[in-house]
């Protein structure tokens, strides 16, 4: 049986509506003779960024704990914070590929909400890189205690949506995230890039 259209649409923001330059942070990590990869690895530990995605510590928490974890490695604590704050200067770019499509989705009267794995940063990051009035509702993890893919989190995304999950297309780049998705009952698409932005006008008729 053919689903129904999707009436809403939820889209991730790392690796979908927001990107990285990768040099930032190789560029931090030569001027302080770190090894190349080194903050993002420390950062992404599963047991370090597990409690800042489900609002246990604060992002400047968290990146204390990056600092005291590199402290070792540059062999001077200030200097591994330091090394942190630089880093943490950058706040990544908006992909316009893909705000121009939030843009005419919702122009359309699709509702789009913004689905992440987020810090108590995202509220200032949205206002930073002008996107606070660019989308109707925002998810974070960390204001509502669980993460993507965990089924709780997409029943709450599809309330704050107010749209059944069966209407919802949710678009993100992680497999793990668009799996979950699906087991919620939303319709999901794994993102790789601007040329899948054909394909989603035409899912939602947008």
């Amino acid at each position: 049986m053919a689903r129904e259209r999707a009436t809403a649409l939820l889209v991730d923001f790392d690796g979908v509506l927001r990107r990285w330059n990768p040099a930032v942070a190789a560029g931090v990590e030569r001027e302080y003779g770190l090894s190349s990869g080194v903050l993002g690895d420390i950062a992404m530990q599963w047991e370090r960024l597990q409690p800042v995605l489900t609002g246990q510590v604060s992002h400047a928490d968290w990146m204390t704990s990056v600092a005291d974890a590199l402290a070792p490695s540059v062999g001077d604590a200030e200097r591994a914070r330091a090394a942190v704050r630089q880093w943490q200067r950058y706040r990544g770019e908006v992909d316009p590929d893909v705000l121009t499509f939030v843009r005419q989705v919702r122009v359309a009267g699709i509702r789009v909400g913004l689905g992440t794995n987020a810090t108590d940063l995202l509220d200032e990051d949205l206002a930073a890189l002008d996107l606070t009035d660019e989308l109707d509702v925002v998810v974070n993890s960390s204001v509502i205690g669980v993460h993507k893919p965990a089924p709780e989190y997409f029943r709450a995304a599809c309330e704050a949506l107010e749209t059944s999950p069966a209407r919802v297309l949710f678009v993100d780049d992680e497999d793990r995230a668009i799996s979950g998705a699906r087991a919620a009952g939303l319709s999901a698409y794994r993102w790789t890039g601007p040329t899948d932005l054909p394909y989603l006008r035409a899912a939602l008729a947008a």
